[in-house]
Order: structure tokens, then C-alpha cells, then sequence
């Protein structure tokens, strides 16, 4: 006999916040409402009458006022298998409750139902025109730190399961869409989608593309140019150390543009005045003066960080804007057979929903990859992963090192920022006041969310204002 919903609903008060994607961690639950459930399967064939179930489930969580929805797979089993027994959320009357991803022999109904193109209300299931989608593939979860779930079937297929549900298309099916009847290279092909009703509204849940399985995270390769760098001779230049990434930066410069050119004949562009320039400035300035009220060290910035948005602000010529990708960044990106592949298009997790899909300039994203490179280059200082060999408290050595860095970050971004403008984005160059705001901003907003998030990397984007706002 299954739990009661008002059981499981006590029982996910202690369980979510121990869930890597959940994203009210270090805030109190004051309650959980299980919204809707659907029965996505019955009992597997030959099984016994209490066999496996799996039903999909919304749940509210309330916090600080706040009411956030997530989506859940429940499975249900009179027996669960040790194999299972780290996934369970509740036991209760004999039936255990547990986190289904984790199970194969329930998730493959995503497959089918996707092929099918499946209606189970209010569940809707959608196959790309002309995607033929495999249904006898296994799947396994992804290890990938991230604010959603991803399922690996095969090696074929990844599925990624929205955990955090807004009401509305999400921005990262919208534009991987667009790209994939666009034919663009850089996208893994999208396959399928998974939406609901959600009151007037329809909910993206889930969606199913290529799973690139020979591809390289790019923020892995570029952290390993940083470790054979700093590993190398101090007297022999970046571009003749081992595992030099510059090349590879202008590559991705140009598949950068080529993106953003695919995305403007999609959705289309159109020029703004300057006064949303002067409005652009003035909310920059809004999410600096709410880092400082929550990080104090970022105080002795603001002063050369809001002349940079007044700069911004005094610009005098209309600009372009278009989609973007929101939330472009090393993490994002894949090296694979065919080159460089962009993924993730939901922006950033901690702006709303209007935001994320609100039309911006491209060079938007180029601050964003920027900003990155920052981040590879210094991360290792601090000996997250691999300590950095030799004394730390050698003040001498930190000095080489931090050396090192800078010519690490600068070789990388101005050869991406090359590769971009022969993409035929525009021309980095061209629009350093521009450039120059959205890169302190992003900074401000790495400050922010790394306070909250990862403290212990919070001295990554704190430690390149220094020269940022020299």
C-alpha cells in the first residue's frame, strides 16, 4: 500500500535540501505541497501486482514566503534493491518511495512515451519531425554538477530533467530548437521535449538531445592548459608552454558567432535607443549596490565599477540586441569531433524567467566567456583540486603565479575575442564600453552567487576586480 501524499510531503522537507539541484539550500522548508501526480507507469510486465510504479510529481516548496515548484520522478516498490537503497526517500506500510531517476527499469518509459509522441494528461510528449529515437536504451545519471537532472540512455541520447518548473516555454527548448531547424553544428540535435499543463499555462519538463559521448568539457581542457602552465619553465611565454589553449579559444570565438548569427535569423534582431542604455546602466547599478549590502569586500570596487556604467549609460548610438545564450561560460561548452558544441541555453539560474529570455547584445555572452577564462586561470591558486606545487605562504612564488594567470587570462581572451569578430560577431574591439559594463556586471553577479552558493570561490571573482577595474 503506498504513503499517504501528506507522508511523502514530510518526508521530502529532509530530502530536498540534501539534492545538489535544489536551490533553496541553507534556507528553512516550512512546508511541501504535493501539486499534481501522474502514473507514467503501470507495474513492469511480469512482475508482481505491487511491482514498480513511477509517477510523475510536481511538489511546492514554501520558503521565506517564497513558493518554488520542482519536479519529481517518484518510483514506488514493495522491495527496493540495494542498488537503490541511496535513492530512497521513504518507507512507510511496506512500500518504498525513492528518487526514480536512478532507476532504469522506470525511466525508459521517457523514451517511449517521446517516440510515441504520448499524451497522459497533463503530460504532453514530443518527438522533433524526423528523429527516429531508439526505445530499448538504458539509462544512467549524469555525475555532472548542475541545477537539473540529466539522463544518459546509451550512448545515444541525454535527457535533461528540469527540476526548478516556471511556467512558459524554457529558454534552453526554445532556442535549442530554433538552432537544431536551423541545422546549426554547434548544438547537440535535439530530439524531443517533454511539457504539461501548468494552470493557463504550459511547463517545459524535459527534453532529449544528442549525447555527445567523445566530446571534452572545455572548462577541462582549458584548467589543464592553466596546470601545464603553471608547471612549466616561468621564463619560457604562455605560447610555447605545453597544452596552450589560445587556439582553441579562437576557435570557439568563431563557433561563438556562429551561433549568434543562427540565433538572429531565428528570432530576429532590432535596434534599442540609448536610453535602454541609460536603463541597462541603471539596473547594473541596482545589482551592484545589493552585492555590497550582501558581500562588504566588494565595497572598495563599486566607485570604478559604477563609472564604467556611467560610461555606458553616456552612449550616444542605438545598439542591436538579439537572443543570447544568458549563461555562456566554459562550463557550457563542448570540444567534440566536429568542433566546438554549445549547450545549456536556460541563462542564468538566479535572474527571473523575463530576464533570461528578454532580447540582449550579443556581446552579452563574449563577457561571459571572458569572465570564465578568468576563472580557469585562478581557480588552481587556491588549490580547490590540485594544489599548485611549492610553498603557498612563499609570497614570491604567488606573485609568479598570479603572473602567470594574467598572461594565461589575456593571451585566451584576446584570441577568442579575435575568433569571434572573423565569426562575424561584432567586433569586441569596437565596443570596449560596452564590453566593458557586461563584464563588470558579470563579475558583480559571480561575487554575489559564489557568496551564497560556494563561498570558498568567492576570492576567484573577487581577486580579478583589481585589474578589471584598473
Amino acid at each position: 500500500m503506498r504513503p499517504p501524499d501528506r507522508s511523502i510531503e514530510q518526508a521530502l522537507i529532509g530530502w530536498l535540501p540534501r539534492q545538489r539541484w535544489f536551490a533553496g539550500k541553507g534556507r528553512p522548508i516550512t512546508g511541501v505541497r504535493i501539486v499534481t501526480g501522474t502514473e507514467l507507469t503501470a507495474p513492469a510486465a511480469g512482475s508482481a501486482a505491487g511491482g514498480p510504479g513511477l509517477r510523475h510529481t510536481l511538489v511546492e516548496v514554501s520558503q521565506d514566503g517564497d513558493r518554488d515548484i520542482y519536479q519529481l520522478l517518484l518510483g514506488f516498490r514493495d522491495h527496493l534493491p540495494d542498488r537503490l537503497r541511496y535513492a530512497e526517500i521513504l518507507a512507510s506500510d511496506g512500500t518504498h518511495v525513492y528518487d526514480a531517476v536512478h532507476d532504469p527499469e522506470l525511466t525508459a518509459v521517457l523514451l517511449r512515451n517521446i517516440a510515441a509522441q504520448a499524451e497522459v494528461h497533463p503530460l504532453s510528449f514530443h518527438r522533433v519531425p524526423g528523429a527516429t529515437i531508439e526505445t530499448e536504451l538504458t539509462s544512467l545519471v549524469s555525475s555532472a554538477e548542475q541545477s537539473n537532472t540529466s539522463l544518459v540512455f546509451g550512448e545515444t541520447y541525454i535527457y535533461k530533467m528540469f527540476r526548478r518548473i516556471t511556467p512558459g516555454v524554457n529558454p534552453d527548448l526554445e532556442l535549442n530548437l530554433a538552432l537544431t531547424r536551423a541545422g546549426s553544428v554547434h548544438i547537440p540535435r535535439l530530439h524531443g521535449w517533454a511539457e504539461m499543463r501548468l494552470g493557463d499555462d504550459v511547463a517545459t519538463v524535459g527534453m532529449l538531445s544528442e549525447f555527445l559521448r567523445t566530446a571534452t568539457d572545455g572548462w577541462q581542457l582549458a584548467t589543464t592548459s592553466v596546470r601545464d602552465l603553471y608547471a612549466s619553465d616561468p621564463l619560457v611565454p604562455a605560447e610555447q608552454a605545453g597544452g596552450d589553449f589560445a587556439g582553441e579559444a579562437e576557435r570557439l570565438g568563431t563557433a561563438t558567432a556562429q551561433v549568434h548569427r543562427d540565433l538572429a535569423e531565428a528570432f530576429g534582431v532590432r535596434r534599442v535607443p540609448p536610453q535602454a542604455l541609460r536603463e541597462t546602466a541603471a539596473r547594473m547599478v541596482e545589482h551592484l549596490d545589493a552585492a555590497c549590502a550582501d558581500v562588504p569586500e566588494l565595497a572598495e570596487y563599486a566607485e570604478a565599477i559604477k563609472a564604467a556604467y556611467r560610461e555606458l549609460a553616456e552612449l550616444q548610438r542605438p545598439v542591436s540586441v538579439q537572443r543570447i545564450h544568458g549563461d555562456y561560460h566554459l562550463g557550457q561548452v563542448l570540444r567534440t569531433e566536429r568542433g566546438w558544441v554549445l549547450l545549456d541555453f536556460e541563462g542564468e539560474p538566479a535572474r527571473t524567467p523575463a530576464e533570461r529570455q528578454a532580447p540582449a547584445h550579443p556581446l552579452r555572452d563574449v563577457a561571459g566567456m571572458l569572465r570564465s577564462f578568468e576563472y580557469a586561470a585562478r581557480f588552481l591558486l587556491a588549490g580547490h583540486r590540485e594544489p599548485v606545487s611549492g610553498p603557498r605562504e612563499d609570497s614570491g612564488q604567488a606573485m609568479l603565479l598570479e603572473g602567470r594567470a594574467r598572461e594565461w587570462a589575456d593571451r585566451n581572451r584576446t584570441a577568442f575575442c579575435r575568433g569571434y569578430a572573423l565569426g562575424g560577431g561584432p567586433d569586441p574591439d569596437a565596443h570596449r564600453v560596452l564590453l566593458r559594463a557586461f563584464e563588470l556586471d558579470k563579475a558583480v553577479y559571480e561575487v554575489r552567487y559564489e557568496a551564497r552558493n560556494r563561498p570558498s570561490w568567492l576570492h576567484v571573482p573577487l581577486g580579478t576586480l583589481p585589474h578589471l577595474t584598473r
